[in-house]
């Protein structure tokens, strides 16, 4: 590398990098890491523990022992407190590892929990239908006050009006809001024919989600 790191700014930032990584790059030492080694001209102190640990590993990875014996005293005594024939190279990798699940967990605990708070808003649809009488001698007044007489947990009856269908007869065609897990359409139906003087049959013509 083309400049050398020293500053405390440096190595803050580099103990923010190795804080959930083991190297500059991917999951092995590579030319990045040397460069990067290369690039101090003394090794991050204990205030840094995870450069540190980055520093101290480059190090004994890459033999590279004699530049890291020029780190600061307190870097040099961290090192000095490890058995090197006991040190796990790896080991410092599970202990990120863990960190980083930890935080994981917590971010995912919180967000199940706000999720959980919200409240739920029901789904809820527009229906058209469209109700027959048997002819034209039929109360439409009559038919229209049975079927808004009608009432379910989650049904709201909307506009209506009459259309002719031929003959003389006409329908109502009615609007009605209802909630998807309350309102059943063959129950509904089943409520609106129940009336067999007006009604010969009810049909659902269109239905759009809210």
């Amino acid at each position: 590398m083309s400049v050398t790191l020293n500053s405390t700014l440096a190595f803050t930032v580099l103990n923010s990098l190795f804080e959930a990584r083991s190297y500059v790059a991917g999951y092995e030492v590579t030319d990045k890491d040397t460069e990067l080694f290369n690039a101090l001209t003394e090794g991050p102190s204990t205030a840094f523990p995870h450069a540190a640990r980055w520093y101290k590993h480059i190090a004994e990875v890459k033999g590279l022992a004699a530049k890291a014996g020029a780190a600061a005293p307190a870097a040099a005594a961290a090192a000095a407190d490890e058995d090197d024939d006991d040190v796990d190279l790896f080991g410092s990798d599970d202990e990120v590892d863990e960190e980083a699940e930890r935080v994981k967990a917590e971010r995912v605990a919180a967000y199940n929990a706000k999720k959980a708070n919200k409240p739920k808003v029901a789904a809820k649809s527009v229906c058209t239908i469209d109700v027959k009488p048997w002819d034209d001698e039929t109360d439409m007044v009559a038919l229209e006050a049975h079927v808004r007489s009608v009432e379910m947990d989650g049904l709201v009856w909307g506009l209506s009006k009459l259309v002719p269908i031929g003959y003389g007869i006409k329908k109502l065609q009615i609007t009605a809001v209802v909630e998807d897990d309350k309102v059943s359409m063959d129950t509904l139906e089943e409520q609106v024919t129940a009336a067999e003087d007006y009604v010969q049959s009810m049909d659902l013509a269109a239905m759009q989600k809210l």
